[in-house]
């Protein structure tokens, strides 16, 4: 037994509610559950229940023993002076209130059928799984129940994704440019060079962009000379030398330090995503575009976005992944799979963050955006479609990881809408 369970069968009225009675046989009816609490304090506020013929209004305190009032030292707590029910699984002792009243209890083993506690002893069977809990049973799910889910799901994700924007938006004193293109700099880098982009952006403030973004090769040069890409003096190719003497005047003019910058790795990465491509499609998207982050917020369809991110490498590139050694010719554009990880990830939690910002909605922009990307394909998808679960758009994939990270793989089947369902189908 769970006080999770015991939650759980409150919560959503897996008892009879007018046929229950108090461990001293007074009849209890439930009236209103009350509002389940996630933080500290009882655990269901403004509950409304009759006792023995009385109306009652406050709170209800949820245990497995009746003991564990005192164990958790409730008694001492003013926070809990206002109980009018202590439901337990096993009511082993009993619970006064400060004034020696004592709290009525109810004893919920009595009124729990053995269907639903079968159904979560299943689907909590370590033997039976493989992959998450309910794996035997989740395509057997109504569709309308996954669907509400999903959307839900994905709009949590955001909400987690918007705690690191909004510290970002702290650091930099309130200034959404500079957020974006931390954001940015963090995406181009992918998984890999992510941490090594970031710290890019954390050793360089956007103010110094905005001044140099007029010219490509001065914007280039920064990045790379920041990232420790300019520290090879055997390199005699004159593009690079000419960005190595742009990057000392650069660092002298604008005492730039990069001791805290992490060097970016080019090893297990395909070419298309190596430091240089990605850091050089990034000057020439900011060379590109003024006001860039009113023109990010600004756009509301696919089209809009990617006309925005419709940018290649610099010349050079053309011809050379790495500086000083020539490949076979190509422009190095970014692509529209790299575009709709940049929106996943960058653009619409941004979006989202400065709506709410603004006192705004704007989840159905979002919502809309979201459902037109294809979904991301990763170990966890897969898993999720070898068990029939239908994942088409980004939507669906980002509310999957959501799912599997915070709920399947922590165990909060009971505070999931699926494992709800499930147990609620066992009566």
């Amino acid at each position: 037994m769970s006080e999770d369970l015991l939650h759980f069968i409150w919560k959503y009225k897996r008892v009879p509610l007018l046929d229950l009675s108090t461990s001293d046989g007074e009849l209890v009816s439930i009236i209103d559950v009350g509002t389940h609490n996630h933080l500290s304090g009882p655990d269901f506020f403004n509950a409304r229940v009759e006792i023995g013929g009385q109306h009652w209004a406050g709170n209800v305190e949820i245990h497995i023993k009746s003991s564990d009032w005192y164990a958790h030292e409730h008694e001492e707590d003013p926070n809990y002076q206002n109980v009018i029910l202590h439901v337990v699984w096993e009511d082993d002792i009993s619970v006064f209130r400060k004034d020696g009243s004592v709290i009525p209890t109810v004893e919920l083993e009595k009124y729990v059928s053995p269907e639903l506690l079968t159904a979560y002893q299943n689907l909590f069977d370590k033997k039976k799984y493989t992959f998450i809990n309910c794996e035997a049973t989740i395509s057997g799910i109504d569709d309308f129940v996954i669907q509400n889910w999903i959307e839900r799901l994905y709009l949590e994700r955001l909400e987690r994704k918007s705690v690191f924007v909004f510290e970002l938006l702290q650091k930099s004193k309130n200034d959404w440019d500079q957020v974006l293109f931390s954001k940015l700099l963090k995406n181009f880098g992918l998984k890999i060079n992510g941490e090594a982009f970031g710290s890019l952006s954390n050793a360089l403030e956007f103010t110094i962009v905005r001044k140099l973004k007029s010219k490509c090769s001065q914007l280039e040069s920064l990045f790379y000379g920041m990232s420790h890409l300019l520290d090879d003096d055997t390199i005699v190719d004159s593009y690079y030398v000419n960005l190595k003497k742009e990057f000392e005047f650069l660092q002298h003019k604008y005492h730039l330090e990069n001791v805290g910058v992490l060097r970016p790795e080019f090893f297990r990465l395909r070419p298309s995503n190596f430091p240089t491509i990605r850091l050089s499609q990034l000057a020439n998207l900011y060379k590109t575009h003024n006001n860039f982050f009113d023109k990010v917020i600004n756009a509301n369809s696919m089209s809009d976005l990617y006309l925005l991110f419709d940018v290649a490498a610099s010349f050079y590139w053309n011809d050379h992944f790495t500086f000083g050694k020539v490949s076979k010719k190509g422009a190095k554009k970014v692509t529209k799979k790299f575009i709709d990880l940049l929106i996943i990830n960058t653009i619409l939690p941004l979006k989202f963050c400065y709506s709410k910002y603004l006192g705004k909605d704007s989840n159905d922009e979002i919502l809309r955006i979201i459902s037109q990307i294809h979904g991301e394909q990763n170990s966890i998808v897969t898993n999720f479609k070898k068990h029939d679960f239908t994942i088409e758009n980004a939507k669906e994939s980002q509310a999957i990881l959501q799912l599997y990270n915070e709920y399947c793989t922590k165990n909060r089947c009971l505070e999931c809408a699926i494992g709800n369902s499930l147990l609620k189908g066992n009566d």
